[in-house]
């Protein structure tokens, strides 16, 4: 039965047997797919061939048993350590702060940053419980702290409320250290997300920086 062919009942469940109406309410979880979406997803693999199925399902399952965080940037990782942080050409002297790997996917994107970040898996908010001990704060000061060598620490934490207050927590917990704290530009739009920004506005972004 083709997805266009498909009975209006059946795209709410009714009448699915119980491992399709199970799949539809897993996939229903994830963000940004609803019931009607998961019907779709779950039609298309019933009618996709079986290997490609199977190759799904072990795709996901690797992600989940070998993907975790990079001993080095906290970004995400298949090894102890990410290709970036392992990569000698990068400048190490130069961190970029961002709270998320998204985030940090969306710089290399515009080719425009060489040295090495620090993914804070998070931001400041109060309101909702989350303090410098729930974000990778103390890392990032363990990495800038001597003897290391860090001539600059970029903040790209996004243009939010949580972002702006992370940014300022961390340009004043890094001063006493005496390096050079600077905030991306106003090049990224208010209320946005790195994650959604094009590449040349990271360029700009990132050339027009300021020190806090």
């Amino acid at each position: 039965m083709t997805e266009r062919a498909m009975p209006e009942n059946l795209k709410h469940q009714d009448g699915l047997p119980p491992a399709m109406t199970r799949l539809v309410k897993e996939l229903s979880r994830l963000p940004g797919i609803g019931e009607k979406t998961a019907s779709r997803l779950v039609f298309n693999l019933l009618n996709r061939p079986r290997d490609q199925v199977i190759a799904l399902a072990e795709a996901l399952l690797e992600m989940k048993e070998r993907v975790g965080l990079c001993s080095g940037c906290f970004g995400l990782s298949d090894h102890p350590r990410c290709q970036i942080c392992d990569d000698e050409r990068r400048e190490r002297e130069v961190i970029c702060v961002v709270e998320g790997p998204a985030d940090l996917m969306a710089i290399e994107r515009a080719r425009s940053f060489g040295g090495v970040y620090h993914v804070l898996n998070g931001a400041l908010a109060p309101l909702d419980g989350i303090g410098p001990d729930d974000i990778k704060m103390k890392e990032l000061i363990a990495r800038v702290s001597p003897p290391a060598v860090v001539r600059e620490v970029i903040i790209a934490t996004n243009a939010t409320v949580e972002g702006e207050a992370t940014a300022l927590y961390i340009a004043r917990a890094l001063k006493p250290l005496g390096v050079k704290t600077t905030r991306l530009a106003r090049g990224l739009p208010a209320g946005g997300d790195l994650e959604y920004t094009d590449s040349a506005t990271l360029t700009s972004a990132l050339s027009g920086r300021r020190e806090l």
